[in-house]
């Protein structure tokens, strides 16, 4: 740490009314600030309150207020370059970031007056559950307080919103230029457990595997993917349409610190990332004092060094967390008799696809395949989780895969009993793509990445999203416009209104 005397700013998620949501947190933090170092005390904490249930609030507004904010009421601490730590939970994940983005992240800007973004349980890539819609939402009693929440904020959260993928891909392609001592340390820590008593049998996401009842591990962790698929001009040779030439390329985000942690939920007093630690450790879960401590080493992080060593050891726990937590058995309460939920790894994959004009492709079929025929016969079973397409940005559809079935498992036993035998993998995947229409003056033609290993090791990552920028080929028929030669009196009589497309194709 730079100083001695931290300033620490907490910003809340979306949908919430009163500062309780924090917790006793913000006092546990200041208790075991010493943990740091002994001459390391908490001068200020500052709890954030942002209005986020009314539908004309947009996500980047609320950016804008808290930029304001800082300027008005943290104006001693940036005069005396005293740079604030800032703790969020949810969607106070994206709120900073999108802040960060827009007024700190440029080549003229001012160092950011925060220093350490920790972020917990951050939905950085979206929730499953904001598609529902906010009526739908708010009747589930259990997450939120008799509030209408807000559609501006649900729509970026929903997943594959376009504002999200604009960020998120800024910070792909941004190849770590954001992250040190004059930018910023962002960390992300999320737990994948349920906690049952929020469980809504009308919505299977609140205890959907690979997440935390409301934000999936993949859609928290900021190491993400990001593909760019061009398919080049198309000719018609012997009565097929072929693109002369496609390309396959690959960005991967700067080495971000991620961590999930053992026995935390999304929200909660029992097991809720944010609000279940508790203000006196001699009375909390050794759950908790791990969060505690992995909240503490971010905030000891002074230079790029101790951040990439930290985000190494951030991984090395990740996995021993979910080896512990491979099986969950639940044996009384919610069923009749035991049951066991294997916690595998997942990843995302969110798809866009547009034309070489930049218009929307909302009509396709997307077709994963594997093996050495690229058949999709030969995937795995099992390994497809969800899908969702955006209801707004009906171009951008995201699939929740098992990562761990994708591509195999050793048998999995638990009390004596064999749970699930081994699995075979998929080896290699491939896509395949049918766009519509496909006939027609303007039409698109599909294409094939065949099946390999590269692919699937590059696209189906643990706990992680890749974003897979397709851009297909407008073919525009050279029917669409004709010059005819004038060489008679009017008028001239010629009807068109029968012509076909033809195979020869504007270029």
């Amino acid at each position: 740490m730079k100083s001695d005397n931290l300033v620490l700013v907490f910003v809340h998620g979306w949908s919430v009314t009163n500062l309780n949501t924090y917790g006793q947190l913000p006092l546990r933090l200041k208790n075991e600030a010493t943990n740091i170092a002994p001459t390391v005390t908490v001068k200020d904490i500052y709890l954030g309150q942002y209005v986020s249930f009314h539908d004309e609030v947009q996500l980047h507004d609320i950016s804008r207020a808290f930029e304001h904010a800082v300027r008005e009421q943290l104006s001693a601490e940036i005069a005396a370059n005293n740079r604030f730590i800032c703790i969020t939970h949810s969607t106070g994940g994206p709120v900073v970031r999108e802040w960060f983005d827009f007024y700190y992240n440029k080549p003229d800007a001012t160092v950011c007056p925060m220093s350490h973004l920790i972020m917990l349980a951050p939905a950085n890539f979206g929730s499953a559950l904001a598609q529902l819609g906010k009526s739908k939402i708010s009747r589930l009693k259990s997450w939120f307080e008799k509030v209408e929440p807000g559609q501006g904020v649900l729509n970026w959260l929903e997943l594959g919103s376009d504002k999200s993928w604009d960020l998120n891909e800024k910070w792909i392609k941004g190849k770590g230029g954001e992250i040190g001592e004059n930018g910023i340390f962002p960390f992300s820590i999320i737990g994948q457990s349920i906690d049952r008593a929020f469980y809504d049998n009308l919505n299977s996401y609140t205890g959907e595997l690979g997440s935390d009842g409301v934000v999936r591990s993949a859609a928290a962790n900021l190491n993400a993917t990001y593909v760019s698929v061009k398919q080049g001009p198309v000719i018609n040779t012997g009565g097929k349409d072929t693109p002369e030439a496609m390309t396959v390329e690959f960005d991967t985000a700067p080495k971000t610190a991620f961590r999930i942690v053992k026995w935390k939920a999304h929200s909660g007093t029992t097991m809720g990332i944010m609000a279940s630690p508790k203000e006196d450790a001699t009375t909390d879960s050794a759950e908790s004092a791990a969060l505690i401590e992995a909240i503490l080493d971010c905030i000891k992080v002074n230079n790029i060094a101790d951040y990439n060593a930290l985000a190494d050891a951030f991984a090395a726990q990740t996995n021993e967390v979910q080896t512990v937590e491979q099986v969950e058995k639940v044996s009384e309460g919610f069923f009749l008799h035991d049951r066991y939920f294997i916690h595998d790894k997942f990843s995302m994959v969110i798809f866009r696809i547009h034309d070489s004009e930049d218009y929307p492709v909302t009509d396709y079929d997307l077709i994963f395949t594997a093996g050495d025929n690229a058949d999709p016969n030969h995937l795995p079973e099992g390994f497809f989780a969800d899908r969702q397409q955006n209801s707004i940005s009906p171009q951008t559809v995201t699939y929740f895969v098992n990562h761990d079935i994708m591509n195999g498992s050793e048998p999995i036993t638990y009390d004596g009993k064999e749970l699930r035998p081994k699995l075979t993998g998929a080896e290699k995947l491939g896509l395949i793509v049918n766009p519509r229409p496909d006939t027609g003056f303007i039409k698109y033609v599909p294409f094939e990445i065949k099946a390999d290993d590269e692919f699937l090791k590059k696209v189906i990552q643990p706990n992680s999203t890749t974003l897979i920028d397709i851009c297909l080929q407008r073919v525009v028929s050279q029917q669409v416009f004709t010059l005819m030669q004038y060489d008679g009196p009017m008028p001239y009589n010629h009807d068109f209104s029968d012509i076909e497309p033809g195979t020869d194709y504007v270029n």
